[in-house]
C-alpha cells in the first residue's frame, strides 16, 4: 500500500540519516514479510506517492547494511524488496517467488533485472517465468538468501547485521 511504502522511505531516510544507527532492518508483522502489492490497485486512476521501484533504489543505495528478514511469503513486490536489500534471512517455513507472471504481469519493480545478478540466469529464468514459490532451503542454495533459520528470524538478522 503507499501508507507502507512511505513508511520504508521515512524509515530508511531517518536510519541513513542518524549516525547511531548501524544497519537497517525490513521485517513484516505476523509472520509475513510482504505477498506484495494488491492487484486491485493497478486498474485504479494513478495516484500521487512513492514507486515501490524508488524504494527499492533506496535500500540498495543504503550506505548501512539493510536486511530481510522474511517470515513466512515474499512474493512479487515483496520479493523485490528483499531483493534490494543487502543481505536476506528467511524462516525454514518461508515461499519466496515472483506469482504476478500468472496472471500476465511482469515485475515491475526491477526484480526481472535483480534476480539473475543475484542466482544467475538460468535459475531466476525459472522462477520468474514459471511464478513458482521457491522454499526457503531451495533459496538458500539458489544464493537468493544468506542464511535460513529455524528459530527467531529477527535475532539471527540482529546477529548478522552485527557480523556485518
Amino acid at each position: 500500500s503507499l501508507t507502507v511504502l512511505q513508511a520504508l522511505e521515512d524509515g530508511l531516510k531517518r536510519a541513513d540519516a542518524d549516525p547511531s544507527v548501524k544497519a537497517v532492518m525490513i521485517c513484516g508483522e505476523h509472520g509475513k514479510f510482504s505477498a506484495g502489492a494488491d492487484i486491485r490497485g493497478f486498474s485504479s486512476p494513478k495516484r500521487q506517492g512513492t514507486a515501490l521501484g524508488s524504494i527499492i533504489s533506496l535500500i540498495e543505495r543504503s550506505e548501512k547494511p539493510v536486511v530481510a528478514v522474511i517470515e513466512g511469503i515474499a512474493l512479487g513486490g515483496g520479493l523485490e524488496v528483499a531483493l534490494g536489500c543487502h543481505y536476506r534471512i528467511a524462516h525454514v517455513k518461508a515461499r519466496m517467488g515472483l506469482p504476478e507472471v500468472t496472471i500476465g504481469l511482469l515485475p515491475g519493480a526491477e526484480g526481472t533485472q535483480r534476480l539473475p545478478r543475484l542466482i544467475g540466469v538460468p535459475a531466476a529464468l525459472d522462477i520468474i517465468t514459471t511464478g513458482r514459490h521457491i522454499p526457503a532451503t531451495e533459496a538458500l542454495k539458489l544464493g537468493l538468501v544468506d542464511e535460513v533459520v529455524e528459530e527467531n528470524t529477527v535475532e539471527a538478522a540482529i546477529h548478522l547485521a552485527n557480523r556485518v
